[in-house]
């Protein structure tokens, strides 16, 4: 009688007969390299992983020959912790944490307008102001708002962010709704932090430990550069300058928390990038105050054009290099989406109580999803007023149908970009598409100053 023989279990073949490929592993298809300058070494980077490292020359030649070699081979191991091989489909892997992210219920974020009001008149401001500020009927319909997310979600944080128009036009509506906000937070055993977004002109001292009382923990203030250059684009909207004033705020008031100076980067500005970022490393070692420097560039949008005051984009290497900058020091693990407004429990709320899933519409009411006395997340669709306004973020913001995105090596930085200029058709790379070798080695330099420290 012939002995029957079981087929090999893949698991216990003898690897010294396989190779990486044979083995179901493979390069990832997100792998990026450049050779360091003035040495035989590469840097490496895995986009998916979000992990960066340098390679000598015979590594560099073990991993262009990697799906041939024994699987057994001891370079995998470390191929393995770095991202450069995989078993599995990375990108279905990005699709996949996007969809869910949508849903995901860790916290519940809530950008609060408290009026649409603003003292300033910048030129590429994407807001059309309007005066009034939040009544206590709408305050109450937001902390119920707030509940019923908590409720739904099941988060334990809870998280704030004062916008506007100029939320320090209405600090009084601020201090009573965060401490509601606080009490519905503790009800539920969620934490509780606060940011916001101000130009800084009206803060003073008690401004300040009223915010801090409430539990703000950074504040974002813009300078557009030195006092001719910030002038120019932040000034009053009667007329006059505004950078003396927020200086001298920041030099003189004692602030409890972090303070983000951000320039809004143009044409017309790019020359004060360097004298700026020193002022703001001046005046904390000066004040003691917590002061951090970044800057983003200004991108086009209809409420400036309408007002015929376009600031000219930055373009060339200026944009090249300042993405670089921003981007390279954001690097990490991806996390599969862009932003908060492809996520059902993060929310914008203007001065009448109106919904919204991008602080860029909040300005206009025709783009509100339904309001806050209204809308429940536990049946969100159905209780939405306008529930197009809703679900395109949740089924049309992320690049699954976009042929030229899945094909991306650059899909677990920018997972298709801003989903409101997706959604309009105005698809937004990154400015380093076509510099692969420039994005690598600023990010090895990068990560070589975090080992120096």
């Amino acid at each position: 009688m012939q002995e029957h023989k079981s087929p090999a279990d893949p698991e216990k073949a003898d690897q010294s007969t396989q190779t990486l490929k044979d083995s179901g592993w493979r390069l990832s298809r997100y792998n990026l390299f450049a050779r360091i300058p003035g040495t035989n070494m590469h840097a490496g980077v895995n986009l998916y992983k979000g992990i960066c490292a340098s390679y000598s020359v015979p590594e560099m030649y073990l991993y262009s020959e990697a799906e041939n070699l024994p699987a057994a081979h001891p370079i995998f191991q470390r191929f393995r912790e770095r991202g450069l091989i995989t078993n599995h489909d990375e990108r279905e892997a990005l699709f996949a944490a996007g969809r869910l992210s949508t849903a995901f219920g860790g916290a519940v974020n809530l950008t609060i307008a408290p009026t649409m009001g603003c003292n300033f008149d910048c030129p590429y401001c994407f807001e059309e102001h309007r005066p009034g500020k939040m009544l206590p009927k709408v305050q109450e319909a937001v902390v119920a708002l707030a509940e019923r997310m908590l409720k739904a979600s099941g988060a334990k944080s809870l998280n704030v962010t004062w916008f506007g128009g100029e939320p320090l036009l209405a600090t009084d509506v601020v201090e009573t709704l965060s401490e509601k906000l606080l009490t519905v937070s503790e009800a539920y055993g969620a934490s509780y932090r606060a940011y916001i977004i101000t130009n800084g002109y009206l803060l003073n001292q008690k401004t300040v430990e009223l915010l801090a009382r409430v539990h703000v923990c950074e504040m974002q203030i813009t300078l557009d550069g030195m006092q001719k250059t910030h002038d120019a684009t932040r000034h009053l909207a009667g007329g006059g300058g505004t950078f003396d004033r927020i200086v001298q705020n920041l030099r003189t008031l004692r602030i409890p928390f972090s303070v983000q100076i951000r320039q809004n980067l143009h044409s017309g500005n790019e020359a004060d990038r360097a004298p700026l970022e020193a002022l703001v490393r001046e005046i904390a070692e000066e004040s003691g105050n917590d002061l951090q420097y970044g800057s983003f560039y200004v991108r086009d949008n209809q409420a400036s054009i309408d007002r015929d005051s376009k600031v000219d984009f930055l373009r060339g290497r200026g944009r090249l290099e300042e993405a670089l900058r921003r981007d390279v020091s954001a690097f990490r693990l991806t996390d599969g989406y862009f932003c908060g407004a492809s996520r059902l429990f993060s929310v914008g709320i203007d001065e009448e109580g109106r919904l919204y899933k991008c602080w860029e519409n909040m300005h206009q009411p025709a783009f509100s999803f339904g309001t806050a006395e209204a809308w429940n997340p536990e049946d969100p669709v159905r209780s939405a007023l306008s529930p197009d306004r809703l679900t395109c973020y949740i089924n049309a913001a992320l690049p699954f149908d976009d042929e030229e995105c899945r094909e991306c090596v650059w899909l677990p930085v920018c997972m298709g970009g801003c989903p409101w200029f997706r959604l309009r058709g105005a698809k937004e790379c990154v400015a380093y598409k076509e510099e692969q070798e420039a994005y690598v080695l600023a990010l090895y330099r990068r990560m070589m100053q975090e080992q120096e420290k």
